[in-house]
């Protein structure tokens, strides 16, 4: 846990570049994931990562990898998926307060509205920053393959072995009953 944690003033005066490994045990969405049996961290989370300050900002650039067990959303074979991206993410210790252009009245603006990470403190928990970073990195729809072919509708066969023999009449076109439909023009 240690390793997730970035202190203000390494970053001060110079660039602070690092590598670590976590286990997926020490994020707690991770933990719900795996807890909920919707996959399975095969590999511990490396990241590299490189943090500097810009006046009032901190910043931390940096990749992450790892593999993941996860079941195919077309056929439900499990498989492994690794998963590697890179992140840019953003620590304040102060709100910036931006001004409109059409008056000179200030408007304060709400620190996620700006894309950046409230900082109490002397330290950078990096936790939820890169927990967040790599949920985004999951796919929306999970394919062991671009050619899965997926389950047969009828008998639950996976078409990727065998064709089943059922016999798959084609569903139509979901619109084809407002063909029929008669509007009255008043």
């Amino acid at each position: 846990m240690k390793n997730l944690i970035l202190h203000t003033e390494q970053i001060k005066g110079k660039d602070l570049f690092q590598d670590f490994e976590e286990n997926a045990a020490a994020f707690p969405l991770f933990s719900d994931l795996v807890q909920n049996r919707e996959c399975e961290f095969r590999e511990p989370l490396k990241i590299s990562l490189r943090a500097f300050r810009i006046r009032e900002l901190f910043e931390v650039e940096g990749t992450f990898q790892t593999r993941v067990r996860m079941s195919c959303s077309r056929c439900l074979k499990k498989f492994d998926l690794p998963l590697k991206s890179s992140f840019a993410l953003t620590y304040t210790t102060e709100l910036p307060v931006m001004k409109e252009a059409s008056d000179e009245e200030e408007v304060e603006l709400g620190v996620a509205e700006l894309g950046l990470i409230y900082l109490r403190g002397e330290e950078i928990d990096l936790r939820d920053g890169i927990q967040e970073q790599v949920v985004m990195a999951f796919p929306l729809r999970t394919l062991c393959a671009e050619t899965c072919k997926g389950l047969c509708p009828k008998c639950g066969a996976d078409l990727n072995h065998r064709d089943c023999g059922c016999r798959h009449t084609p569903t139509g076109n979901k619109f084809a009953a407002l063909k029929k439909l008669k509007l009255s023009k008043k």
